[in-house]
């Protein structure tokens, strides 16, 4: 008979209700214990929820948008044999230490009389101990709060967000101690594992294959400055967003060769019609702003040169048909990076108002995972604020980045006279081991030509 076993939302704390915002898996997949099977969001963050026994999935009953609570059926799993194993060994397992307990205190008052409960142990042991060696997977916790699984036999104990953290790092688990309760590893003690490997402290043989530092970068230590012997100082922790963005941020100028080619757009007719355009549409709320163009530009170029609309995997280049284009937003506590997908096949007051949305949504802290994933390209604008020219770092496993500043009038000659233009300055990262850098000055000459005339773009 297959035993299906109902997967239930834990003790989500205070809240009545959370929101499902991703499901991970789907149904005929086989998971394993502590894998993540959904997200869900309450006003003040998200977590996800995985699962206690390994198996195969049958049946989903949640969907994204859905309000969940504590005991409502996420979904249901038909347990491996190594699952089944690990719950019959669960159920013995206080029988079997209680007759241990017996056995030891009549061997410590009668070492010559065994006791009557010896034998029984030790058959029971016995009957056990292959289940014991083959079954990793831990049975399933008792009704409780909501805590992500502790670690299984040999394996690190970590939450599935911190494990997953780890792989996007190449961070070998094993090699990382944990600050957190009974020795859990926490997000930090990553980022800390990944400053001392850049520091020359840890051996690159701490990271996965493929994720070497490089033979290490020999640096000195990091300065430790008692700044208090200097003035009256106040101590700030990082936002979560500036930690993790700062991780990848690090580890992506570290591990890609940036190089970044600045270059100059004439978007004179452009601005007089993106206004027109806006006063056409006033009455429909929907603003419409230069990254919408900025977008669609970025579209038709990635459409041009195909190369800059892929990823390096191993020594392959996967080329990408799709064209999801991420954009920097800033919020009050730090930047991310929503995605809007399907950019080619949607028009300029689409992309203005969805842009819209997603940057009110970043800066209300409500952006779902799935919304900040799959990009193949993004734009940094520092247009609202100044400046001329600046090297973004590059949002891996992208190979380039648009970065663009602040637009000005200047004097252009035009053969006769000067007349005024204004100029947008575009500056291009890209990563060079896959671009050169005749492809790099191309696609943003090619990128500036289309802001310069957007006929252009329906060529």
């Amino acid at each position: 008979m297959t035993n299906i076993t109902a997967i239930e939302v834990p003790d989500i704390g205070d809240f009545d209700t959370v929101e499902v915002i991703e499901i991970l898996v789907k149904v005929g997949d086989a998971v394993k214990a502590e894998q993540s099977l959904i997200t869900v969001e309450s006003d003040k963050a998200s977590m996800e929820i995985p699962t206690s026994i390994a198996g195969i999935v049958k049946a989903i009953a949640v969907k994204v948008g859905d309000k969940i609570k504590q005991g409502s059926v996420m979904l249901s799993i038909e347990p491996s044999a190594a699952a089944l194993s690990a719950a019959a060994l669960s159920a013995a397992a206080p029988a079997i230490a209680s007759v241990a307990v017996t056995s030891s205190a009549s061997n410590a008052s009668a070492p010559a009389a065994p006791s009557v409960g010896v034998a029984p142990a030790a058959s029971a042991v016995a009957a056990l101990s292959a289940p014991v060696a083959a079954a990793v997977t831990p049975a399933a916790p008792p009704a409780g709060k909501l805590e992500l699984p502790t670690s299984t036999v040999g394996l690190p104990h970590a939450s599935p967000s911190v494990r997953k953290f780890a792989r996007e790092l190449g961070v070998d688990l094993g090699l990382v101690k944990g600050s957190g309760a009974k020795e859990r590893i926490v997000q930090e003690d990553i980022q800390n594992f990944v400053k001392q490997a850049l520091a020359g402290g840890v051996s690159a043989s701490g990271f996965a294959q493929g994720a070497s530092l490089g033979g290490g970068l020999d640096l000195l230590p990091w300065p430790k400055v008692d700044f208090t012997k200097f003035g009256e100082t106040t101590a700030k922790p990082l936002s979560r967003i500036k930690k993790i963005s700062g991780a990848n941020l690090h580890r992506n100028w570290v591990m890609i060769p940036h190089v970044t080619n600045n270059d100059e757009a004439n978007i004179t007719e452009l601005e007089a019609f993106r206004v027109t355009l806006n006063k056409e549409n006033e009455k429909s709320g929907i603003k419409v702003t230069m990254l919408a163009f900025l977008i669609k530009a970025v579209v038709a170029a990635l459409k041009k040169f195909p190369e800059f609309n892929a990823s390096l995997d191993g020594e392959n280049l996967v080329l990408k048909q799709y064209f999801h284009i991420g954009f920097a937003a800033d919020t009050p506590n730090g930047l991310v990076v929503p995605v809007i997908r399907d950019a080619d096949k949607k028009g300029i007051l689409q992309l203005a108002a969805e842009s819209s949305e997603l940057a009110k949504k970043a800066r209300d802290g409500k952006l779902a995972p799935a919304e900040m994933q799959g990009g193949c390209m993004s734009i940094s604008s520092l247009g609202g604020i100044g400046g001329t020219h600046f090297t973004p770092i590059i949002n891996a496993p992208e190979l380039a980045i648009l970065g663009v500043s602040k637009s000005y009038m200047k004097p252009v000659w035009d053969g006769k006279q000067f007349v005024p233009q204004l100029t947008l300055p575009l500056s291009l990262s890209y990563d060079h081991r896959v671009i050169d850098g005749a492809s790099g000055a191309r696609f943003n000459a090619y990128l500036g030509g289309l802001l310069a005339d957007f006929r252009r773009i329906v060529l």
